[in-house]
């Protein structure tokens, strides 16, 4: 059965999607960017600060549906600029310390709303 996953706690699509649809215990989380969900506003930051909301507002959406970061199998990181790939990952490794996901994370030509980073996972309660 195909579940709906909706939060307050994280930023409102933008666009005709769901923030995330679970399907026989895997969790679908859409592409998050840096918008602070209590302000609906992009965080205006480095990628340091942007790839942190990021991060927060996946938690969101996982604790809204029940899971954990250790549940999540697959991540893909889109950045707007390889050279932000290190900043990125010293502020992503500290949500996966242990047993981190399988990754893809590459540079696309732009993101929405000019954001810096892009982040889209798959959870999987076992």
């Amino acid at each position: 059965m195909k579940k709906i996953i909706n939060t307050s706690n994280a930023p409102a699509a933008i666009g005709p999607y769901s923030q995330a649809v679970e399907v026989n215990g895997t969790l679908y989380i859409s592409g998050q960017v840096a918008i602070n969900p209590e302000t609906g506003k992009v965080v205006q930051g480095n990628i340091k600060e942007q790839t942190e909301q990021v991060m927060l507002n996946i938690s969101a959406i996982l604790d809204a549906a029940g899971y954990k970061f250790s549940d999540v199998v697959k991540s893909t990181c889109l950045l707007s600029d390889m050279q932000n790939f290190a900043a990125m990952n010293s502020v992503y490794e500290k949500y996966y310390s242990n047993n981190p996901p399988a990754r893809a994370a590459f540079a696309v030509k732009e993101l929405p709303l000019g954001v810096l980073v892009e982040i889209e996972t798959i959870a999987v309660k076992c």
